[in-house]
């Protein structure tokens, strides 16, 4: 039983880390000349980092990727990029925002700054100085 536990454990967190890498990375692509492009780039960085490691990790128990699970995670992502933002071919600048405000990942408790950053942006609100 445990074994099995850790097998469905590795294997969702495998799937989510695929979808949640590939956010990242958009994300980080899009932002990569504002203020902040350099920090997402670092984040989307570290996430790949640790889906390498966690792909090294199943490998050495011997588990592989459920694509069921790969597949419901890209769709579930497909899904949340149709939005009625005004925008149907073109990424809409809130995209951004709503990304960064949806991420639930560990790591980007340093993009907290730079969110607030880009909402007063997006808001149009007069910019404090460093």
């Amino acid at each position: 039983m445990p074994n099995e536990l850790l097998e469905i454990y590795l294997t969702d967190h495998c799937a989510a880390a695929a979808a949640g890498s590939r956010r990242m990375r958009r994300l980080a692509d899009a932002e990569r000349r504002s203020a902040d492009g350099s920090t997402l780039e670092r984040v989307a960085n570290e996430i790949d980092e640790d889906r390498t490691t966690l792909q090294s990790i199943m490998k050495a128990e011997g588990i592989e990727p459920r694509w069921y699970k790969s597949a419901m995670a890209r769709v579930g992502e497909a899904i949340g990029t149709l939005k009625t933002n005004g925008e149907l071919f073109h990424r809409s600048p809130l995209t951004s925002l709503v990304e960064l405000a949806g991420d639930p990942h560990p790591h980007h408790f340093q993009l907290d700054e730079a969110h607030t950053r880009r909402a007063t942006v997006l808001a149009g609100a007069p910019q404090p100085t460093p």
